[in-house]
């Protein structure tokens, strides 16, 4: 139905949930990517609400998204979110594997997705490696390179973790500072020192 609407503003008829994101410190100097986001599903209506929230409390107001052409059940290109309308890009020339977010201020949010279907240690072990102080590595490349980092050590909560926040953001009339705690303290957001940046191009 969406993909024959696609200029009509689509909104999801179920709360926007929690994302499953790992996000560097706000304020610290910019780097290869800005962190990691694990969706449920590949449904844009139902996963990108959660996330822009998300991203809205750490960074400001999202107005626009830059997604793959490939990857999503379907191609909205304007999507309701807390009363306002995003506009959403597909393009064949970004990976699958990355995101980009542009905010009202002038930031610009670059996030590696892991596949919704990808094992819980590989998908916390990649989004903790996006979001890393001094990563070098590409977003087409992290999940190969988090599973041969990996070890038997990894804890086995992960899921649990994600599962066990409550599911659903607060109701957009929920207050702004609210929802930033949410985000700052919960496990939204990962903390690291100072980082530094790589070309932007083909992140």
């Amino acid at each position: 139905m969406q993909t024959n609407s696609v200029r009509r503003a689509v909104a999801s008829t179920s709360p926007p949930t929690v994302p499953r994101l790992r996000m560097q410190q706000t304020g610290a100097r910019p780097t290869l990517l800005d962190g990691g986001w694990w969706p449920r599903s590949t449904d844009p209506v139902a996963e990108l609400p959660g996330l822009v929230l998300a991203i809205d409390a750490l960074h400001g107001l999202v107005t626009g998204l830059v997604l793959s052409a490939d990857g999503w059940d379907n191609h909205p290109r304007r999507l309701k979110v807390a009363g306002r309308v995003l506009r959403l890009g597909y393009f064949t020339s970004q990976h699958s594997s990355l995101l980009t977010a542009i905010c009202g201020n002038g930031d610009r949010v670059d996030l590696l997705i892991v596949p919704p279907g990808t094992e819980r240690h590989l998908a916390d072990a990649a989004m903790i490696l996006a979001a890393t102080s001094g990563n070098v590595v590409r977003a087409p490349y992290l999940l190969a390179t988090a599973s041969a980092a990996q070890s038997s050590s990894v804890g086995s909560d992960g899921e649990d973790a994600w599962e066990g926040e409550g599911g659903d953001l607060e109701p957009a009339g929920a207050s702004e500072g609210l929802r930033r705690e949410q985000v700052l303290n919960g496990p939204l957001a990962l903390s690291h020192a100072a980082r530094d940046r790589g070309g932007t191009p083909g992140r």
